[in-house]
């Protein structure tokens, strides 16, 4: 801005525009602060309870045997994974840290580990040569986490005798697919899947999937659904940063 003679008085805009920036990033960083108060909040006073109900109800277990106590079993198992997704959701943000090499097939079978029960039928394929396969760049535990969303929604929706193929998609949309044996997704929700609160299974915490979208997004990838090979359930997610 200047004077009638020409002379720089102030810059009035960029002044206003400086402050409100400085005025968002204040309100963001409330916000932040205020998802990890909820965040606490939620871990210290809904975990500790159903600590106290999977300890009374192993003991339970150890001398009766009854159909009620596994549904309270499961009821328990969906509770902490709801508190987990929650906490997660509250505390990343969608946040990327630092991207590292990862190899898909390695990433995928220790996330599978953690997800699936031995004692289970359910089988994990990964259609790929681990000495020929490329590695990507992504941030490792957020790549975990999407990894492990992905087989448990398989296993709550197709079953505990899913069998599921991990493979490479390696050309101009440089990802990988996770594909399974299931009953698969109709066209008209293939899209709805990914809302938070949509699950067709009573398992399901319905933000499985949601997590795994807000982390693909993060990476800057893409993410869609479609019928696999075996006429079950097929994500793919592609553009994806291949290290040569």
């Amino acid at each position: 801005m200047t004077d009638q003679d020409g002379n720089l008085i102030g810059l009035v805009g960029t002044g206003r525009n400086i402050s409100e920036r400085t005025k968002r990033e204040r309100e963001l960083q409330d916000q932040k602060e205020q998802l990890e108060q909820f965040a606490a909040t939620v871990s210290h006073d809904l975990r500790n309870p159903l600590n106290v109900i999977r300890g009374r109800l192993a003991l339970v277990q150890e001398t009766h045997s009854s159909d009620h106590l596994a549904v309270i079993e499961t009821a328990t198992e969906r509770m902490e994974r709801i508190v987990e997704d929650l906490l997660w959701l509250a505390r990343e943000q969608r946040e990327i840290g630092s991207l590292e090499p990862v190899a898909i097939e390695v990433a995928a079978e220790a996330a599978w580990k953690l997800v699936s029960d031995p004692a289970d039928e359910a089988e994990l394929h990964c259609d790929c040569e681990a000495d020929t396969q490329p590695l990507i760049k992504a941030d490792t535990d957020q790549f975990r986490h999407l990894l492990e969303n992905l087989f448990r929604n398989t296993i709550d929706h197709a079953g505990l005798d899913v069998t599921v193929v991990v493979g490479g998609i390696f050309d101009d949309t440089n990802g990988f697919y996770i594909e399974d044996d299931g009953p698969g997704i109709p066209v008209e929700d293939r899209e709805k899947v990914f809302e938070a609160g949509y699950s067709t299974s009573e398992s399901g915490t319905g933000l499985g999937l949601n997590i795994v979208k807000r982390v693909a997004d993060a990476h800057g990838w893409d993410i869609r659904v479609t019928e696999s090979s075996m006429g079950g359930t097929r994500f793919e997610i592609t553009g994806l940063e291949i290290i040569e």
